[in-house]
Formats: structure tokens, sequence, C-alpha cells
């Protein structure tokens, strides 16, 4: 069953950068992103022998990998620098050395020629051994310089073969190195042992892991890492949430990131002026394997420990990442107002995700933050329960319609009932 991700991290980037208020002309900024700022994708297929097997919508795992690359590859965005690197595509031999060297760039990184990426992949034919570790390593250099976002999409049917270079610990290393390259993965087929390994490389660099079982969650997927990779970004700031208010970050708007271990609660402050209004988000990526039924719970509390609103929401296990999001306005205050001019609101995050003996529960997930601190509206009443604020005259307007519709729908029903019983 494959999880798929909400476009969260990059709607909230978009939205950052959007805010910014920062202009450039157009011709600029197309130049810049072709330039050193271009997105760079390496996609990283396994070609090993087991990519033989016909159980993908009954076609073999490669021919399925083969229609979703083209897919991907007709829809991959103008600006982004793709490039294909292939694992056990080469040496068809039993020498576990040489077959543990077998990776080559089937296709460089840079800009994209359909046509000759779409004949590169299909000469591709399932061959050898699963060096998962040193085709990462290779993979890294690929996207190697630049200043634009880096992403590796690796597709796997298999555990490696060339331990003891453990991938998992090549993807640590390649995050150690601070070069801001995450690793998404994607096993083809269910499997503990190839979910455990996946997981734990994307872990590493804050990607996603993905079980796959059809053609079509193939390409989607795959589009959708892409796509991602080409979304402007914004760099969250680190922080590190508390566990209770007093001694809690004081945070003012922006992005943020931290990690939140299994169950656990984390506090936030935030410092809200009067006549402000105080939008807050928060969504959590399981960039491992959870047991399905979670939530989410995101609440606004006075320093007093009065709660304030709140909002959660809930998971069942198809999605990698659980968003909520809550409003607070304080009003403009009277001259001779007794209340402070500015509010202490502190923001609450538990989670309820849990997970099956042998799944690293350290780090803890990663959880991303956006806090907005922006004019409040004229009236506080002006924001109305369940967010609708001034879109209550609407609300009202369409159930008038909608009883009035049903009136006259239930005159013309009797009336065609009466004609038929006349005739």
């Amino acid at each position: 069953m494959i999880r798929r991700t909400r476009p969260v991290a990059g709607a909230i980037a978009l939205l950052a950068a959007l805010t910014a208020g920062v202009a450039f002309p157009a011709g600029a900024a197309a130049d810049e992103i072709r330039g050193d700022r271009a997105p760079k994708v390496d996609l990283v297929l396994d070609v090993s022998g087991s990519m033989r097997a016909k159980d993908i919508d009954g076609q073999s795992r490669m021919a399925a990998a083969k229609q979703a690359f083209n897919e991907v590859l007709d829809a991959t965005p103008e600006e982004v620098q793709l490039g294909i690197r292939t694992l056990g595509a080469d040496y068809p031999g039993d020498d576990r050395k040489e077959g543990c060297k077998d990776t080559a760039q089937l296709y460089p990184v840079g800009p994209l020629d359909r046509t000759e990426a779409k004949t590169a992949v299909a000469t591709l034919v399932p061959t050898g051994w699963t060096p998962i570790g040193p085709a990462l390593l290779q993979a890294a250099d690929d996207l190697d310089g630049g200043d634009g976002s880096k992403r590796i999409v690796l597709i796997s049917d298999g555990e490696d073969t060339c331990a003891p270079l453990d991938p998992c610990e090549v993807a640590r290393e390649i995050a150690a190195k601070g070069i801001g390259l995450t690793i998404d993965t994607l096993g083809l087929v269910p499997s503990a042992k190839l979910s455990r390994q996946l997981s734990c490389i994307a872990e590493a660099t804050g990607g996603t892991y993905t079980s796959i079982e059809h053609q079509d969650e193939l390409t989607d997927r795959v589009n959708e890492l892409v796509d991602r990779a080409a979304e402007p970004v914004v760099t969250p700031v680190a922080v590190e949430g508390a566990g209770s208010c007093d001694t809690a970050p004081e945070l003012r708007s922006g992005l943020y990131t931290d990690r939140q271990e299994f169950g656990q609660q984390r506090w936030y402050r935030v410092d809200l002026p009067a006549g402000q209004e105080l939008r807050a988000s928060v969504s959590v990526a399981a960039d491992r394997a959870v047991r399905p039924d979670y939530g989410i719970l995101m609440r606004a509390v006075t320093i007093h420990g009065r709660e304030i609103v709140r909002g959660e929401a809930t998971g069942n296990g198809r999605t990698d990442v659980l968003s909520t999001g809550l409003r607070h306005p304080k009003p403009e205050l009277d001259d001779d107002s007794d209340e402070p001019s500015t509010e202490t609101v502190c923001l609450g995050v538990t989670t309820s995700f849990s997970a099956d003996a042998g799944v690293k529960t350290t780090p803890g997930l990663p959880l991303e933050l956006t806090v907005d601190v922006v004019d409040g509206p004229d009236n506080a009443s002006d924001v109305a329960s369940f967010g609708l604020g001034r879109g209550w005259w609407l609300l009202g307007a369409l159930i008038v319609t909608g009883f009035l519709a049903g009136l006259v729908w239930g005159w013309l029903s009797r009336w065609r009932v009466a004609v038929w019983r006349t005739n």
C-alpha cells in the first residue's frame, strides 16, 4: 500500500517565499533557477536480477519501473536538473567484490533531454547485485555543486547485498556533510527487512519511505518527489521544544523544525500583541514504519494552563505527513483596559504515533512548525467558530438556497406524480 505524502512542507515554503515580499525580474529569476540555484534530482534505480520478477500488475518490476520513468521524464519541470544512476545493471557474475562495484551513471545530472534519457532507460536489463551503499555515495557526487535543492530518489526491490558498507551509515555520512541533500526511498515489494533498511536510509536525511505495489503508484510518487524538488526552498530554523510552557523557547513569525519522540508533548511560546492574530500550523512526518491509527493535537493555552483553542487531525497509515493548525486573535484593548497589551500564548504539540518492536524511536519524528503573527480582524467576533469568520453570511445563503431548492423540487415531484395518476 502506498503511503502518499501531502505536499505540506512545499506549500508552507511557497507561502513563506511569497510573503517575504522579495521581487525579482522574471528573466533574472529564471536565469538564476537554471544556474547555480537549479534544483537537482538523481533517480537511483535497482537493476539487479530480482527485478525480473513479474509481480507488479502482471508485468515485471523492471517493466513497471521503465514505464514509470518514461512518464516521469515527460512531466519533469523544465527548471529541474535530473539524472539517472543504476545499481546492479552491468555485472552478471558471482564475484561479490566486482558485483558491489556495479553502479553507473546512466544519464548525467543536468538539463533534461527527454528523448536521450528515455533511450537510455530502454536499454536496461535486470542483471546483478544490489550495491545500495556504493550507489548512494556516487549519487551524492552526481549532485555536487550549486546552491539549489538536492534530492536522491532510490527505487529498489531488495536489501543491499554489499555489507559491511551499511547503506544506513552511508546515508548518515551524507547527512553529516551538511550539503542539504535529501534521500527518499521506494520499496517495490512489501518486505519487513527492505522496509526497515529503506526507512533507515530516508530517516537519516529527513526523507520519506514509500512502499509500492502498483505501477501507477510508482509513477505518482516519483513525480511528486521530483515536483517537490522544484518548489521554492525556505530553510526552517532548528528549535527544541520543551516539556512545559515555562521553559519553552520563544518563537516569532517563521518556519521551524524539531524532532518529537513517539507519544511526546512539546511546548513553544509566542508573544501576541493586542490587535494581532496568531496563526500556527504543525506537520509531523512518519519517516519510518509506524502503526496505523495515529493523531496529532495542537493546543494554544494561556500561561496559566487555560485552553484557548485547539486543532487536531488523525491518520490511518495512508499518509506519511499529518498536519493541523489553529488561529487565535487578540482584540485591540480599550484605553482604560487593565489587561496587558501583549499575551503570551503557549503552543503545545502532542502526537500519538506508535511503532512495532524493532523500529527505532530515536531520533524523534521530524516536526515542522509554522508561526505567523499578523494584523487581526477589525473585531474578534469576525473570527467565528470553525474558522468561518465572515463566511457565515455565505453559509447562511447556501442553506437558504438549498432549502428553497428542496421545496421547488418537492413541489415538482408531487406535480409529476399527480399528472401520472391522472393519465
